[in-house]
């Protein structure tokens, strides 16, 4: 169900991912999202699992779509590929033989994550996370891919709430560039936050045409 509370005046944010829609990571964004009460929350996430699918897109047949109850978001469930899920989420049309859109509003902000995992370097080639930022991008959107470096052993799904709660300030920071019309369309952003995140401080300065974003540890 929508969180409608003043909902006009706040800026839409969309989130996907390639873990699927009841990923921990997601689930933990969305929660932080809306719990802040500074959005208006839609989700679009694959049905299933899309890890390392790259930015591949469902071509040969239509896709299947079923809406999913996350209290305060709109949110459904694809099944296709997370390329699939960020063109449908800001479609204005109808699309991968879907009968018409799945949201009456177009997002100001895709978020495609929380990652299970690192994705930098030549990982974000392969990266369904990735991807689902790098298609709204694409497409016009401004858009932000999130990872958080799991380690088995070590991270706990709370981790996902800090990684989430770390990057707000950063997402509040593109929105305020967005609505002042001065946010660089000339790319998107790839977030990776480190495994022990509730030591780090995540520092960061969007100037012109570059972002710039910087983790460092507490001493």
């Amino acid at each position: 169900m929508e969180n409608n509370n003043s909902s006009e005046e706040r800026p839409t944010v969309m989130v996907t991912n390639d873990d699927g829609i009841d990923a921990p990571g997601l689930r933990a964004l969305v929660r932080v999202l809306i719990s802040c009460n500074l959005f208006r929350v839609l989700v679009c996430a694959p049905a299933s699992e899309q890890s390392a699918v790259s930015h591949s897109i469902t071509w040969r047949h239509p896709v299947s779509v079923k809406q999913v109850d996350i209290n305060g978001a709109i949110a459904y469930a694809v099944s296709g590929t997370p390329a699939d899920c960020a063109s449908l989420g800001i479609s204005k049309e109808p699309s991968l033989g879907i009968s018409k859109e799945l949201f009456s509003f177009v997002p100001d902000l895709v978020i495609s994550g929380i990652n299970m995992g690192s994705n930098c370097g030549y990982h974000v080639v392969y990266s369904g996370t990735v991807a689902g930022a790098r298609e709204a991008f694409f497409n016009g959107i401004p858009a932000v891919s999130v990872s958080y470096d799991w380690v088995g052993g070590k991270s706990s799904v709370d981790d996902y709430t800090l990684a989430a709660e770390a990057c707000l300030p950063i997402f509040r920071a593109i929105l305020a560039e967005i609505k002042n019309k001065s946010y660089p369309l000339n790319g998107f952003l790839n977030i990776d936050l480190p495994t022990d995140i509730a030591n780090h401080k995540v520092c960061f300065k969007l100037d012109g045409n570059i972002c710039s974003i910087s983790i460092f540890v507490h001493l």
